[in-house]
């Protein structure tokens, strides 16, 4: 990642027409609910959307190395409509052609500069079904390491400044967690709730 020369700022925020809109457009919903009374509903959508159906890929990981503990490695990028950097996993849209499985290779690659295997993809999920009929699968992979291996080089595109950080899956939740008290800095809701399922799952005694 190319050494950062400022904070990030923003200059303004404006209203954007749906046609002017490259990625997303608002529309109307008119419906009829459980009870027969009309009603409608405010909704956002992807234009991007392509074959697969499925928008975008996030891509829970492993790094397994045979003289450290099992890690896993998190992305930290400015993302300005919360104006704040925010941790999460490696991440990307779907290109038009690509299969979920293809387009988290590629996104790793070009985020981590790592290899990986991909281990299971998820059921198609939502993202934020109040608001958006986004969706996304998860995508679990492994990347495995040996001794002396250098850091490889990010493959980002222009405009991506994405810091990567490794992080001990005995740490996960507890980092996270620091992060969340970090001035400007908020951790992406499907990173924490996995971190804090894994905690959950380890702590309680329901299982």
């Amino acid at each position: 990642m190319a050494l950062k020369l400022q904070e990030p700022v923003i200059n303004s925020t404006s209203e954007l027409s749906t046609t002017d809109a490259k990625w997303i457009t608002l529309k109307k919903i008119d419906f009829t609910d459980q009870m027969g009374k009309p009603r409608t509903w405010e909704m956002a959508s992807r234009k991007t959307r392509g074959k697969a159906g499925v928008d975008a890929v996030a891509i829970g990981n492993v790094i397994l190395h045979p003289s450290k503990p099992p890690s896993t490695m998190i992305v930290i990028q400015y993302r300005p409509p919360l104006d704040a950097y925010t941790v999460e996993w490696p991440a990307g849209l779907i290109d038009a052609d690509e299969t979920a499985e293809q387009a988290a290779v590629r996104e790793f690659r070009e985020e981590t500069g790592h290899d990986c295997k991909v281990i299971s993809i998820s059921p198609v999920q939502s993202a934020d079904p109040g608001m958006s009929n986004a969706n996304m699968q998860m995508a679990m992979v492994e990347v495995q390491l040996q001794e002396g291996d250098p850091v490889p080089e990010q493959r980002l595109e222009d405009g991506e400044h994405i810091e990567r950080v490794v992080i001990p899956l005995s740490e996960f939740y507890e980092r996270l967690v620091e992060y969340s008290k970090k001035d400007r800095m908020i951790v992406a809701a499907k990173l924490f709730h996995f971190a804090h399922g894994m905690h959950f799952a380890q702590t309680q005694k329901y299982f």
